[in-house]
Order: structure tokens, then sequence, then C-alpha cells
């Protein structure tokens, strides 16, 4: 082999891992910021820097978001009176029957007058 080529092959075999080691970092640099810019909620850009929005929603979509914003808050407040109504349950379950039982009983004097 001629001893020009063998110069030029070793030269491209030393800065070849340089040059791969550099591309490893790069794409791995932007993939990590375009995951930070997605956990933070910036925009996405294309690549000449333009900010990429979301399409704006149709009226269709609007009127299912207000129903299903309407039906989650209905939703938590049954969920709230549940967790009400579990509280007492498991409290009634818990006490010394004795008492639960001075407490029924003055529940029955506050309610009917006096027994």
């Amino acid at each position: 082999m001629d001893p020009q080529v063998t110069q030029v092959f070793d030269f491209v075999m030393k800065i070849l891992p340089i040059v791969a080691f550099i591309v490893t970092i790069s794409v791995g640099g932007w993939a990590f910021t375009t995951w930070l810019r997605i956990k933070n909620g910036y925009p996405l850009e294309t690549s000449w820097g333009i900010p990429v929005h979301p399409k704006k929603a149709d009226q269709e979509t609007i009127e299912r978001i207000k129903l299903l914003t309407n039906e989650n808050a209905q939703l938590r407040a049954e969920l709230g009176s549940l967790k009400d109504r579990l509280e007492t349950l498991e409290r009634i379950a818990t006490d010394q029957p004795t008492k639960l039982a001075r407490e029924i009983d003055a529940l029955q004097i506050d309610k009917g007058g006096n027994a």
C-alpha cells in the first residue's frame, strides 16, 4: 500500500471515535432539551426555530371539554360525600360500644325533647 494512503487511513481511524462521540453528545443533548421543553410546557420548534403550537379546538371539542369539566365537578362532589360517609362508618366501627350507645341516646333526647 501507498504510505500516503496509510497515513490518511490512520488519521481517519484516529478521528472517527472523536466524531462519533461528538455526534452522540449532540443527539443526546437535543433529545434532553426536547424532553425538558415537553416536561415544562414549552412549545416545540421547527427546524427554523418557529414555535409549533397545538391547533385551535373546534366547537365540538370545546363543548366536550365543558361537559367533561362539569362531570368531573359532579364526581368530585360525590366522592367528597362518600368520603364523609366512610369516615362516619369507620368511626362507628372503631368506637367503643358504650360510647356509641351514649351518643345515640343523646341524639334521641335532642330529637324527641325529653325521653
